[in-house]
This record gives C-alpha cells, structure tokens and sequence, in this order.
C-alpha cells in the first residue's frame, strides 16, 4: 500500500482539529458580516460570498455535531 494509513486515534485528533477550524471559521465569518451590518453594507459582494460561506461553514459543523465531533 502507497499510502501510510492513520491509527483511530490519529483519525480522530485529525476529525477533531478539522471540527475546530470550521467552529472558528464560522465564529470569524459571522464576526464579519455583523461588521458589515452595522456599517450597512449587507448588499455588498462580500456580505454576500461571507453570507455563502457561512451556510456552508453551518452546514459542515451540523454534521459534524451530528457525529459527535
């Protein structure tokens, strides 16, 4: 096999660090866009590209809290 493969542990620490970038990541996005909302530029393009991400970023911690990550 070409590829080294990861213990459980491994696995998991790699699960749990990823759980944690996307957590901080939203926190950041939705820091940004009330940023944005209290400057009155939620029409702008990057509230809007913001506004994606952080649907994305939601959708991506809820099924990681589904799995108890």
């Amino acid at each position: 096999m070409a590829e080294k493969s990861l213990d459980d542990a491994a696995r998991l620490a790699a699960f749990d660090e990823f759980a944690s970038s996307v957590r901080e990541e939203l926190a950041a996005t939705k820091a940004r866009m009330d940023e944005l909302a209290a400057a009155g530029k939620v029409k702008t393009a990057t509230y809007r590209q913001l506004f994606a991400a952080r649907i994305t970023l939601k959708e991506i911690d809820s099924r990681l809290s589904e799995r108890g990550l």
